[in-house]
């Protein structure tokens, strides 16, 4: 019986020649990753070891992006914990204020996650690296704490479910949406502690936006990874991002074991919106036009890439937020702010009455930069809306694609891109 392409992974860390589904491995890490939420305690935790040093300070990643730049003294603290450990073990990835972006962009995108790496962090989006060919996942600040010390963390290896994608897709129909499709078919716990393996002749013409985005969202489904194979696109995507390392490209074997497989014509996906209160919830967005809301919120480290922003801005170009709707615009790193600058798309949102952020991960957990006060709505391109996620537990949070985003915006009501961009 052949592996898949996590099984291969977790067996290169564990010094195995095999790892099947349900073994119980102790993995060498590449990476580990602590934000301003969970770092304080995990770096609380790892003093109480006795380590005199951590296993390696050029693998640890220490971001603070939740509730940053500090937006009260109880942020600045936090932050301040996270300065004083990197600055006494000498860590080489502390990223602050204009030099930090959500972490889940940001690692990518500064080369620290590597295609066939072992990846840990101790936030459950940590996933998002699954679209690299690496096996990244979320874990507690305590399991964090003893990767920092040992450099190795306790995993029992997952089953995996194959989701192959198939078809061309539609106009406006994006990474978001295949993901949302895919949950509101398996619902939240469709895949509960498995590997969301995404395949198919339709990955060939995602972005890595897209693939980001999908992998991003595997958790929302229980799972413990999402993952796809590194191809031409994943190879221009590192280069230069290297740093002299050596990615290690796995494909998952013909006779692979699965779990399940999982089918998905992505011709038949129109843009969805996932309703409140889970991201299961999903409907075409096209038959929620009655829906009239308050806020949208495009950034987060599911939806805050370059492509993201363009997206939003060709739907809004020409165009003004509705009087009644407040657009919050939030890049997902400095680059990607940059070059939301070089290429007008900063014009596009500010002309249309749109803010335009400081990369952070804000009004995703209801943090700030955007709150919501009871009783409205937003259409958001993060990853959750359970209740009171982004604000007040009676407001209301519906997930969408950046399109279907600025075209709500200008509508004041859940509306489709081609509502607003005429052909």
């Amino acid at each position: 019986m052949g592996m898949t392409i996590t099984e291969k992974i977790l067996a290169e860390h564990a010094g195995a020649k095999r790892v099947g589904a349900g073994e119980f491995i102790m993995g060498k890490i590449d990476l580990a990753l602590g934000n301003d939420i969970t770092a304080p305690l995990a770096i609380q935790e790892f003093e109480k070891t006795g380590a005199a040093e951590v296993f390696d300070r050029t693998k640890i990643a220490l971001v603070p992006d939740h509730f940053q730049p500090a937006k009260d003294i109880a942020a600045a603290e936090q932050v301040k914990i996270m300065r004083e450990f990197a600055r006494k073990y000498k860590i080489a990835h502390f990223f602050e204020c204009g030099r930090a972006g959500i972490e889940h962009a940001l690692l990518p995108e500064q080369g620290l996650v590597l295609p066939g790496d072992l990846v840990i962090g101790a936030d459950s989006h940590t996933c998002t690296y699954g679209a690299l060919g690496a096996f990244s996942t979320g874990v507690g600040s305590t399991d964090l704490a003893a990767a920092f010390a040992t450099g190795e963390v306790w995993l029992k290896a997952p089953e995996t479910i194959k989701v192959e994608f198939r078809g061309e897709r539609n106009d406006w129909v994006s990474g978001k949406d295949l993901v949302l499709t895919l949950i509101g078919r398996i619902g939240v716990e469709g895949a509960r502690y498995q590997t969301l393996e995404f395949a198919g002749p339709a990955v060939a013409a995602l972005t890595m936006a897209d693939r980001f985005t999908i992998c991003n969202m595997a958790v929302e489904a229980g799972a413990k990874n999402g993952i796809f194979a590194a191809d031409d696109k994943t190879r221009n995507w590192i280069k230069g991002r290297t740093h002299g390392r050596k990615p290690k490209f796995f494909t998952s074997d013909s006779d692979a074991n699965y779990a399940n497989k999982i089918l998905i014509e992505v011709g038949e996906i129109t843009p969805v919106v996932a309703l409140p209160h889970s991201p299961a919830n999903v409907k075409p967005a096209a038959e929620c036009g009655d829906i009239t809301i308050d806020q949208v919120v495009v950034g987060s480290c599911t939806n805050g890439w370059i492509e993201d922003l363009r997206a939003a801005a060709k739907v809004l170009s020409g165009h003004k937020v509705h009087p009644n709707v407040r657009m919050i615009v939030i890049p997902a790193t400095p680059i990607i702010q940059r070059q939301a600058m070089r290429e007008g798309l900063m014009d596009i949102f500010i002309s249309a009455g749109a803010a335009f952020s400081t990369p952070t991960c804000g009004p995703c957990l209801g943090g700030h930069m955007g709150v919501l006060a009871p009783g409205e709505r937003a259409v958001a391109t993060t990853n959750r809306n359970f209740v009171g996620r982004m604000g007040h537990v009676k407001s209301e949070v519906y997930l969408a694609n950046p399109a279907v985003a600025a075209a709500s915006a200008v509508k004041g009501r859940i509306a489709t891109p081609e509502e607003v961009v005429k052909k």
